[in-house]
C-alpha cells in the first residue's frame, strides 16, 4: 500500500512540476508594445540626416559614436574585419516609429543595395494623407518616384494608393495613402491593423471649429441612411479604435458602433437626431445635446453625447440619454 501511495505522491508531484514550468514559461513570454525603432546602414551620415530632415522632415534627436566594435562583435554580426567605428543617429519619424541611422567609418561592406527580390532587401512606408502632393514634393525635391501611385481596386487593401521611391543613397521607400480607410476595415475585421492615419491631426482639428467639424460629422453619421456613405463618414471622424460607452453596454471600433447605429435606424426608420442648442467645447472635449424623434414629434428621445477628440479624431464617447 505504502508504495501505491509513494507512486502516487511521485506523479502528483510530477504533475505539479510540470504545471509549474508550464506557469512560469507562459509569464516568462515575450510581451511586445510595439514597433519602436528600424535601423537602416547609409553610406554617408551627413547626407542621409539631410534627407529625412529637409525632404521628409523629420526630427534628428540622438546620436551616439563613434563607437569601436572588436573582432568579437564584427564576427557574431557577420561584418568584415577591417569595418572601422560606428555613430548612430536616430530621427522621429513624425506619429510612428523612430528610424536609426547607422554609418560605419572605413566600411568595407557591400555598398550595392539589395534587389528586389533578394533576401533582407526591406523598405520603409511612409503615410500621406495626400499622396499626389506629396509625389508632386518629391519629385521637385529632386528624389527619383519608381512609377505612379497605384491605388488598390479590391481586395483587403481596396482604396490604398501607394508608390515607391528611392532615396539619395539608393534605398527603396513608399508612400501609402488611404483616407478613407482599407477594404477589410469594411467587414468588421476583428483586428485593426495600426495606422499613422488616425493619429494624424490636421492644424484646424485642435481648434474649436475643427471640434465643431466633427461633432457635426457625427450626427450625420447617425443619420446616414447609406452604408457606403456612412463608412466613410466613420473613418474621418472617429478613431479606428473608437470606445462608444452607453448606460448598458461598450462598443469598440468602426464595425461596434455602425452595427448599433443601423439597429437604431431599422428600429425607427423615420427617426433623425437633432442638436437641442449649440455644442459646449472645452480643449479636446465636447458635448452634443441632442434629440430623437419624427417631424411631427422632433424629442421622443433626448439626451447628451460627450466626446475626447485626440489627434483630430473622436477617441471616446460618452451616450447619456435623459431619464435613464
Amino acid at each position: 500500500m505504502k508504495s501505491y501511495i509513494k507512486a502516487g505522491l511521485r506523479a502528483v508531484i510530477t504533475a505539479l512540476a510540470i504545471f509549474t514550468s508550464m506557469q512560469t514559461t507562459i509569464a516568462q513570454s515575450l510581451q511586445v508594445a510595439g514597433v519602436d525603432h528600424i535601423g537602416i546602414n547609409v553610406p554617408d551620415l551627413k547626407q542621409a540626416i539631410q534627407f529625412f530632415t529637409d525632404v521628409m522632415g523629420f526630427k534628428p534627436v540622438t546620436q551616439i559614436g563613434p563607437v569601436p566594435l572588436d573582432s568579437a562583435w564584427k564576427n557574431t554580426n557577420h561584418m568584415q574585419a577591417g569595418t572601422g567605428p560606428v555613430t548612430i543617429k536616430m530621427v522621429r519619424a513624425g506619429t510612428g516609429a523612430n528610424i536609426e541611422l547607422f554609418w560605419f567609418d572605413a566600411n568595407k561592406g557591400s555598398s550595392q543595395q539589395p534587389g528586389g527580390d533578394d533576401a533582407g532587401a526591406t523598405h520603409i512606408a511612409f503615410y500621406t494623407p495626400d499622396i499626389k502632393t506629396a509625389v508632386a514634393y518629391l519629385k521637385a525635391k529632386g528624389i527619383k518616384v519608381l512609377g505612379d501611385p497605384f491605388t488598390m481596386p479590391s481586395g483587403d487593401t481596396a482604396g490604398e494608393t501607394w508608390v515607391y521611391f528611392e532615396t539619395p543613397w539608393g534605398s527603396k521607400m513608399e508612400l501609402v495613402s488611404y483616407p478613407e480607410g482599407k477594404g477589410y476595415e469594411k467587414t468588421n475585421p476583428g483586428t485593426l491593423l495600426w495606422s499613422p492615419k488616425n493619429f494624424t491631426a490636421s492644424a484646424d482639428t485642435t481648434s474649436a471649429d475643427g471640434v465643431k467639424t466633427l461633432v457635426q460629422k457625427h450626427l450625420l453619421i447617425w443619420n446616414e441612411k447609406s452604408d457606403s456613405k456612412r463608412k466613410v463618414l466613420l473613418t474621418t471622424a472617429y478613431a479606428a479604435d473608437i470606445e462608444m460607452i452607453d448606460r448598458h453596454f461598450v462598443a469598440n471600433g468602426y464595425a461596434d458602433v455602425e452595427r448599433f447605429v443601423k439597429g437604431l435606424q431599422q428600429k425607427d426608420p423615420t427617426y433623425q437626431f437633432k442638436l437641442r442648442k449649440p455644442v459646449d467645447i472645452h480643449h479636446n472635449i465636447a458635448r452634443l445635446y441632442w434629440q430623437f424623434g419624427s417631424a411631427s414629434k422632433p424629442n421622443v428621445v433626448t439626451g447628451m453625447d460627450m466626446f475626447v477628440i485626440q489627434h483630430g479624431k473622436i477617441k471616446k464617447l460618452y451616450v447619456f440619454v435623459d431619464g435613464k
